[in-house]
């Protein structure tokens, strides 16, 4: 009964959003931070927003997240919280010991005006920041944006703190992942490592919110992009920044500061993006695809020669975070399927919309695009056109149920099942697992609604 009362009448909607299609920047930044090895995030703000960021994280991960807070007061609120940060920077180096703590802002020090920079420094005079400790910012007001620009900017700040400019230049290729999965980034450097490319990927969760169960609590786990290897950003040779909304800042700002090229890819998803990818690397490196590679992507291959008749046509409605929805769509397309309705939350921007709609330029049929759109008019246009299949984050699954369409699970958040952090959708072994969930949820809905006499045995 959730969403029963959705209508099918749409009415152009300026200043109300219902059900939200993205959430807000401080998830993002905190989640950036943990992909630094050592590192204690910390939530320049009110309780409730540090224990709504960590929950968030927490469950879609089923990880614990470490993160501390200002716990602002009615008084911090409205004198400013500079004497609660000053403490609390105090505090986390005496108490948990991190070697870089990255403080994000909220809505509520960011409408203050707390100057978090002159708010360090006054720390460090202090003696509050020990020798070869670190106190980096990103500022990510929650009324601006979304968890995508969160996270874009504090992997900026990683540039801007740590990259050191000069030296010789290396072999080494900087990756700015995007907003991905920590699956996705082992992914991605296994990839690298069989290409035998040296890679700084940054940030790294890998080995952070995916790690294994051993019976000892650690507050940093081993992994995460070290502090030592994010100095040395700025003597590779290149970088690769997948996805243009959650990595090209760091990467243009690599550029401008240490005068390392960035080139800027989609999100290695499907056959043409991870394609794509591997080729920018042996372009940049002069290294050779490696066999083990081309019978991966022969396998991907095959799987798609051999199900494209279940495929072709079907109607899909996507959900999600701007760099997914794109390298999505055009992984669809390439499948012969129909991206039909697409929203995010995230404003991204005329640019973007013109990728995507140039991916879709040939489906035959008039493709629904809202940019900084919510779950409600994607419902509304599902029930006015409906699918074959709805892809996106755990909230997609009421529509899903009141329109009884097949769902995949894709993208942030996803609290109700697990495997995301753990199983690759990026690059072709990700790929082939894309198409498994995509084959099983059009096929297990044909399953059931098959009569006695039309059940297949064989599809």
């Amino acid at each position: 009964m959730l969403l029963k009362h959705t209508t099918t009448k749409i009415k152009e909607r300026s200043a109300l959003t219902v059900n939200p299609a993205k959430t807000c920047q401080p998830i993002g930044a905190m989640y950036a931070a943990l992909g630094i090895h050592g590192c204690l995030p910390h939530s320049h703000g009110s309780q409730g927003c540090y224990a709504y960021h960590r929950s968030a994280l927490t469950r879609h991960y089923k990880e614990p997240v470490m993160a501390a807070t200002s716990a602002f007061t009615e008084g911090s609120s409205v004198f400013g919280g500079q004497a609660n940060l000053v403490q609390a920077i105090d505090n986390m180096f005496t108490v948990y010991k991190p070697d870089v703590i990255a403080v994000h802002t909220t809505c509520l020090s960011e409408t203050i005006g707390d100057d978090i920079p002159q708010i360090a420094s006054k720390a460090a005079a202090g003696g509050k920041v020990p020798e070869g400790k670190y106190v980096i910012h990103a500022n990510t007001p929650s009324y601006v944006g979304s968890h995508v620009t969160g996270f874009s900017n504090m992997t900026k700040a990683m540039v801007d703190y740590f990259a050191e400019p000069g030296g010789e230049k290396t072999k080494t290729v900087n990756i700015v992942p995007g907003y991905v999965e920590p699956s996705d980034m082992e992914e991605i450097k296994r990839i690298c490592a069989a290409m035998g490319i040296p890679i700084i990927m940054f940030p790294d969760t890998s080995g952070v919110l995916n790690g294994p169960l051993t019976g000892h609590f650690k507050m940093y786990p081993d992994g995460g992009v070290k502090i030592d290897a994010l100095k040395k950003t700025g003597q590779s040779m290149g970088t690769l920044a997948l996805g243009n909304l959650a990595s090209s800042a760091a990467g243009f700002a690599l550029d401008s500061k240490c005068k390392v090229p960035c080139k800027v890819l989609d999100l290695p998803i499907g056959l043409t993006g991870t394609d794509m990818f591997i080729d920018a690397l042996r372009t940049m490196t002069g290294e050779n695809v490696p066999d083990s590679l081309m019978f991966e992507r022969g396998q991907m291959m095959d799987i798609i020669s051999d199900m494209h008749q279940y495929f072709y046509g079907k109607k899909v409605g996507l959900v999600g975070d701007p760099d997914q929805l794109l390298a999505l769509t055009k992984f669809l397309v390439s499948l012969d399927m129909v991206p039909t309705h697409i929203v995010t939350g995230s404003p991204a921007g005329k640019k973007f919309e013109a990728e995507l709609r140039e991916a879709v330029k040939d489906v035959p049929c008039d493709v629904n695009i809202k940019l900084g759109g919510d779950m409600y008019l994607f419902h509304q246009w599902v029930k006015n056109d409906p699918v074959d299949l709805v892809i996106g984050n755990t909230y997609v699954k009421y529509i899903a149920k009141d329109e009884d369409i097949p769902y995949i699970r894709y993208g942030f958040p996803i609290y109700d099942r697990i495997g995301h952090s753990y199983l690759p959708t990026v690059g072709y072994r990700g790929g082939i697992m894309m198409l498994e969930k995509i084959l099983n949820a059009l096929m297990d809905r044909q399953d059931r609604d098959a009569t006695d006499v039309n059940m297949e045995l064989v599809m």
